[in-house]
This record gives structure tokens, C-alpha cells and sequence, in this order.
């Protein structure tokens, strides 16, 4: 039995995270699976992961020290960002050291990065008998210095993974000619629940790191518009970040802490249940690589509302037909969208029933298809 080591950061809550579990879970079904991961920060894997999977934490009692950093420099305290930059040199210089030491002595015939620091790693001190895959899961969104940095790293791995069609094709007009082939694998969904969502509750819904770039001041602004029509709908935020003592502060102030609840990190069991108790899911992220998140509410029979700037919203939603998808994120073409959706019950379960029919092929079974073609490669 081939063996594939994973290369993670951490096993704790998000996208990125969520898909190594959800790949390591099917790979060890035909391998012999190994995540190396940087950073333990919980006692246990933030979401399910099989007993045959073999976890090997590279650092003891190392956390990233990134907010503390940041902190010290909003407080302008001299002597604080000293330490917290001192003792940030002294993480990522361990977390490179135990890393490449890893590529170096691991037996594993496969492997693959998950980040692009380990893409430049992996290339560098891999083993020429090892088939090195990088798996993409950002995108550059218009940042070329973020996408040539990738491409460079590229040139010495074997596969490129890409979440979608549209990176694909980005990033191999770049890579022909060199020995890294660019492969579309979209992420993939745990499973098809039994039951579909009623979509007779008034209950809006958004699940995501609460961060700048998953634009949640932009929903709360939509929201507070959307009350004045519809002031019997609530929100679900379900997730954490830097921005969430802000965001509260913000429902406060605007007298929204009887209709908006931020939930915090939850389990995928509790995000489930929510879903199946919401009848409209709202993104409004400025960029997504692909959109776990969507995929997990349209499998619910839930219609999904997203800006189209985030890029992978656009590669699951098909505009009118299972969501809707507002352009040059306008606020107002936004609220229209949801208002049209909370007055219309027979749309709903339209577009719901095709969300549900249109996700049939991020199922394990179909994705995983697609990985079994390159991890079969002969070095």
C-alpha cells in the first residue's frame, strides 16, 4: 500500500482544513495516509477524521503568535512588538526547519502541499522518486504578485491541483512547458444529507471566518436594510475571527442583538442542523477560491445569494437558476435578491431543488475519481 503524507498548518476550523480531512478521509480507504502538520492548536482535529489516518505534529507547544503581532503594532507599544516580532522569527524559523525535515525523511511515495510555502518546500527538498502535488485552494484575485509566486513554485512540483476551472486555466497558460501539469479537482462535500430543508422558516444564514475578507460589515449593512421590510427575519453568522468583538458591537449599536446571533466556531453537526433550519444562505465575500460553504448549503436544498466577486461563488452558481449572483457588489440589487426570495416561496424551492441536483458532483465519490488519476502516476 503506496503511502501519501498530506502537508498541513493546522488541523483547526476552515476551509482549507476541512478539505485535507475530507480528502485524507477518503484517501486512506486505498492508502496509507500520514498529515505533517505545523501547529497542534486543538486537542483533537477540528472536524471527524478516520482512525486510520496517522497525524504527526511537527512542533510541541507552538502557536502563530500573527494577532499578537498585529496587536502590539495597533497599540504602537515598542516594547511589545519587539517581543512579538522576536518570538514571530523564532515560530516560522521552526516551522520551516521541522517541515523541511519532514519532506526530507518521510517515506511516503506521495505528497501533498496544501499552502504555498510548503509548494516552495516541497520543490526544494523533496525526493525525486516522490510525485509532489501543490493544491491550491486561494485565489490570486488580481493579485499577479501572489499568482507568479505560485507559478514559480509550480515549476518543480508534478501536478498543480486547482479548485476550478477558471484557475486552472489561469495558471496553466503559465505552467505549459514546464513539468507541472494543472489539474481541475473541485473540493468536496461530505456527504448528501437525507432531507432537504423546508425553506418555511425566516431564517437567513452565513457561515465563515469572521474576517475583512469575507465581507460580514457588508452583511450586517444589507441586513439592516432588509429589516425594514422583513423585521421578522433573523440572522446566523456561525464562525470566529479578529473581527467578531467589532461585528457584536456593531449589532449592538444598531439594535440588532434580538434578530442577529454570532454563533462562534461550531461543529459540523450544529452548522447541519442550522441549515436545515434556514431558508436563504447570503455570502458576501470579496474573494473564495471555491466555497465550501455554498456547496454545504446548497446541499441542503438551500438557494444561495453571493456577490460575484468572490470568484468561486461564480463557479457554483448558476444565476437565476439555482441562486443569484449581484454584481459590482451593489448593496441594493443585493437586497432586492433577498427580498424577492423571502416573498416568494415557490422560488425558493426551485432554485433550492436545483442547488441540491447541481452539488451531486462534489460528492466523495465523484471527486475523489479525479485524484485516483494522478495519485496512479509512476515517477
Amino acid at each position: 500500500m503506496k503511502k501519501v503524507s498530506i502537508l498541513s498548518l493546522h488541523l483547526g476550523y476552515g476551509g482549507i482544513e476541512k478539505s485535507i480531512i475530507a480528502l485524507a478521509n477518503l484517501l486512506c480507504q486505498k492508502y496509507e495516509v500520514e498529515i505533517a502538520c505545523t501547529y497542534c492548536l486543538y486537542d483533537k482535529p477540528a472536524f471527524n477524521l478516520d482512525k486510520k489516518i496517522k497525524v504527526k505534529y511537527l512542533t510541541n507547544d507552538v502557536v502563530p503568535n500573527k494577532d499578537d503581532f498585529k496587536d502590539a503594532v495597533k497599540k504602537k507599544k515598542v516594547g511589545n512588538i519587539l517581543k512579538e516580532g522576536f518570538k514571530s522569527f523564532k515560530i516560522l524559523k521552526l516551522r520551516k526547519q521541522t517541515m523541511v525535515d519532514y519532506i526530507k525523511n518521510t517515506d511516503s511515495e506521495i505528497i501533498i502541499s496544501t499552502r504555498d510555502i510548503f509548494d516552495n518546500w516541497l520543490g526544494k527538498y523533496g525526493k525525486d522518486s516522490v510525485l509532489k502535488i501543490g493544491w491550491e485552494h486561494n485565489h490570486y484575485h488580481g493579485n499577479l504578485k501572489y499568482a507568479n509566486k505560485i507559478i514559480k513554485y509550480a515549476k518543480r512540483l508534478d501536478f498543480l491541483v486547482l479548485v476550478s476551472n477558471e484557475l486552472k486555466d489561469f495558471y496553466k497558460a503559465s505552467l505549459d512547458g514546464s513539468k507541472c501539469r494543472c489539474v481541475y479537482i473541485p473540493n468536496i462535500i461530505d456527504k448528501l444529507p437525507k432531507y432537504l430543508s423546508h425553506l418555511n422558516k425566516k431564517r437567513l444564514i452565513s457561515v465563515g471566518r469572521l474576517s475583512e475578507e469575507k465581507g460580514f460589515y457588508d452583511l450586517l449593512e444589507i441586513y439592516k436594510k432588509l429589516t425594514i421590510k422583513h423585521e421578522d427575519w433573523c440572522l446566523d453568522i456561525i464562525g470566529d475571527g479578529p473581527l467578531r468583538t467589532e461585528l457584536q458591537e456593531f449589532i449592538d449599536s444598531n439594535n440588532l442583538s434580538d434578530k442577529v446571533r454570532l454563533h462562534g466556531f461550531r461543529d459540523k453537526d450544529y452548522i447541519d442542523n442550522l441549515l436545515h433550519e434556514s431558508s436563504i444562505y447570503l455570502m458576501t465575500s470579496y474573494t473564495e477560491s471555491f466555497g465550501i460553504v455554498l456547496i454545504e448549503a446548497m446541499s441542503h436544498g438551500v438557494p444561495c445569494i453571493a456577490f460575484s466577486s468572490a470568484e468561486g461563488a461564480r463557479e457554483l452558481i448558476e444565476d437565476g437558476v439555482n441562486g443569484y449572483l449581484v454584481d459590482n457588489r451593489d448593496y441594493s440589487s443585493y437586497v432586492e435578491r433577498v427580498s424577492y426570495l423571502i416573498n416568494n416561496k415557490d422560488k425558493r424551492d426551485k432554485l433550492g431543488q436545483e442547488a441540491y441536483t447541481s452539488v451531486k458532483k462534489y460528492t466523495g465519490s465523484e471527486v475523489i475519481k479525479l485524484w485516483y488519476d494522478i495519485l496512479k502516476e509512476e515517477k
